[in-house]
Order: C-alpha cells, then structure tokens, then sequence
C-alpha cells in the first residue's frame, strides 16, 4: 500500500510550530533597531554597535594598533577595528565560515580548535606585538545548556590561551562569554593574567542573552 503525502497531525504541528518560530525571529531580527542602523551605516552586523558601544566607555582602540578579532564573521567588528586602527594598525581576522574581503584586514578562514589555525595567525603577526585580542567566537548552539556551555567555555579558554600568547606588555583582551557554568573559575583565570577585568553587557547586546563581554585590561603575563 502506497503511502500517504499528507503529514500527520503531529508532524504537521510540529512543522506549524516551526514556522511560527523562525517567522517570529525573523520579524524579531528586521524590526531590531541595531539590525536597521547597521544597513544605514553600512556595517556587516548589528554586532558592530557593540564594539562601538564598549570603545566609547573604554577607549579600546587608537592609531596604528595591532588587533586579532576572533570568531570574525561575517565582519562587523573586523570594520570597527580598521576603521579605529587606521591605515597604519593591523588587525588579523579569524572564523571558520567565509567572510568577504575588508579593507585594512587580513582574513583567515580555519577552525580555531585546530592548531594549524592558530600557527598561521602567528605567521601573519611575524612577530608583531599585539595590542588587542577580541574574541566574539560561539559555538553553534543546540539549545541543551549541558552542550553548549562547556563548548562555548573551551573556545573562550582557546581565546585566552591565544592572548597570552600574543599580547604585549598592557595589551587588552575583550571577550564574549556565556554565564554558567566555568564562568566564575575563568574569571579568576582573567584576573591572574589582567591588572583589570570588567564585565559589560552593551545595549546592543539582546537583554534575553546570557552573553556577557569580559574586558580584561593591562596584560602583564
């Protein structure tokens, strides 16, 4: 017997209660004020606003620095930095999705998990001190806080290691972090490394989110 085309009234519920779902976040996402504002100003993401928010309030940029942007993609904050570092600075972009060409960025496109990414960043620094590491890097989130969580805290571990590595003497570190669990013992980790360390959460940044940016300030080993 053939089978029917017609999906059962569970199937069909549950593809209804999707619809409704990504129709919502849709509507959510083009009526954001920051998503508007990013197409007037020309930038790549609402994220953008973030940065710009938090080098308002902490003065993270100035002429002629060196940046590394984690978790780049699609652009947004790789934009704020060249525009903010200017001709003479550097910044290093990394993420593993494609990201279009910037003006004033080196892009390399690599899991960050994988140690081949992390020697080609230190090939394009060819031993250039670094001033700034960002680090909007997330995982892809399944929804189950007992997955995400821990992925998110080892790419931010990842992050840190990478700062330590590269940073100059004072530099700053500004990183995306998800309150939970190994939130508390990573920012006793921070504070062992920073002379300062901060906890933003910008207006740009969703208020439902348990994201959270740890600005780490004044390196020092």
């Amino acid at each position: 017997m053939a089978r029917s085309s017609r999906p059962s009234p569970d199937n069909a519920g549950f593809s209804t209660r999707q619809s409704k779902s990504s129709a919502g976040w849709l509507k959510e996402h083009f009526d954001d004020r920051y998503v508007q504002q990013s197409w007037k100003d020309g930038y790549r993401s609402r994220a953008s606003y973030k940065l710009l928010e938090l080098d308002e309030r902490d003065k993270l940029f100035r002429s002629g620095m060196s940046v590394i942007d984690l978790g780049a993609a699609p652009g947004g904050w790789s934009q704020v930095a060249a525009e903010k570092v200017g001709s003479e600075g550097v910044v290093i972009a990394s993420d593993i999705l494609e990201m279009d060409a910037l003006a004033g960025v080196s892009f390399i496109q690599g899991d960050f998990t994988e140690e081949r990414v992390l020697e080609t960043i230190l090939v394009a620094l060819d031993g250039r001190p670094v001033d700034l590491v960002l680090s909007d890097m997330a995982p892809n989130m399944s929804g189950m806080a007992a997955i995400d969580q821990p992925q998110a805290m080892y790419l931010v571990e990842l992050a840190l290691d990478l700062a330590r590595q590269t940073l100059s003497p004072g530099g700053h570190f500004l990183a995306k972090v998800f309150q939970g669990e190994g939130f508390d013992d990573y920012l006793r980790d921070l504070r062992g490394s920073f002379r300062k360390v901060v906890t933003r959460k910008p207006e740009a940044s969703r208020a439902r989110s348990r994201e959270v940016y740890l600005l780490a300030q004044g390196f020092h080993g």
